[in-house]
């Protein structure tokens, strides 16, 4: 095995030019240097100098070495300035997120996470809340953001915000505006989105909860593919009021008042604290403080 003061042997060597004046750099004497690179010589197995030369010349598998030598010791530098707290970390982020997450403040989240942590790779999952709560618990994925569904003695739930969700058919297909029983808004074709969905269990929870009979319904996991079929008049559905306003604006929505209403569905950012990490905590922080579901693509 070699050691981490003959891999700084040879760097200094090298940039120093001999083994003299990396000797004085590294207090020590030039036979120290020279049992240190003769033992890594030993551990790579060829000649790191050309010894023909006159001065320390490095040779093509020394070059090669040099370039590893200074990644170790650049990685040496940042794990003891961990110490201090003043390091910023470099690693991979693996974060999951459902769909409405991805429409609304997403950018405004990864520009967040780019100013804190720029050293940081940022790899992003778009799923269901189950399939990504499925992932937290296998270790696939350091963060998840989804609404507040599932729960588990190793994971912290971190508060986001809570979403308003309303009902919306397509003014073709609703022309009252006047405010709806569940018994009169079950006789529409109700568009849901299904268990594997956190805001799908809220649905159909708070929908059981009322005794809602609901003779046509129709399941998707998608956000986007409910959307479509809405504004098609097709059903109606439950959608996020400020996200979705716009349509609203443009006619090609309609509000569904309803008694009761909806309940706000609330939102967490989750990480295991079985595998404690001050960045996976600082992660979901961020998360909180950026939070947002009023407009569509926030930069």
């Amino acid at each position: 095995m070699f050691s981490l003061k003959q891999v700084e042997a040879l760097y200094w060597i090298a940039r120093l030019g001999t083994f003299e004046r990396a000797a004085s750099k590294l207090n020590t004497t030039q036979s120290a240097i020279s049992k240190r690179i003769q033992k890594l010589e030993l551990v790579a197995g060829t000649p790191l100098f050309d010894r023909s030369q006159r001065s320390a010349r490095l040779t093509e598998q020394g070059d090669q070495l040099l370039a590893l030598a200074q990644e170790m010791l650049a990685l040496q530098q940042r794990v003891l300035h961990l110490k201090d707290g003043n390091e910023i970390p470099v690693r991979r982020l693996r974060l999951g997120i459902t769909e409405l997450t991805a429409l609304t403040w997403l950018p405004r989240l990864i520009a967040s996470l780019r100013a804190k942590y720029p050293r940081v790779t940022i790899e992003t999952e778009v799923d269901m809340s189950r399939d990504l709560y499925d992932r937290l618990q296998e270790d696939r994925l350091d963060v998840i953001i989804i609404p507040e569904a599932f729960s588990d003695a190793h994971i912290t739930a971190v508060e986001l915000a809570q979403n308003r969700n309303v009902w919306m058919g397509s003014p073709k297909l609703v022309r009252t505006r006047r405010k709806l029983s569940i018994a009169e808004l079950a006789e529409y074709t109700i568009l849901v989105q299904g268990n594997r969905s956190g805001t799908g269990l809220w649905a159909s929870k708070w929908l059981k909860s009322e005794g809602a009979m609901l003779p046509r319904l129709f399941s998707s996991d998608s956000l986007i593919a409910l959307l479509g079929l809405t504004v098609a008049g097709l059903g109606v559905t439950y959608l996020p009021l400020q996200c979705f306003k716009p349509l609203v604006v443009e006619g090609k929505l309609r509000i569904i008042r309803t008694d009761p209403e909806l309940p706000a569905i609330p939102y967490v950012a989750m990480y295991r604290h079985d595998r404690p990490s001050a960045f996976t905590a600082g992660v979901a922080e961020l998360a909180r403080t950026t939070c947002d579901f009023s407009r569509q693509l926030q930069g």
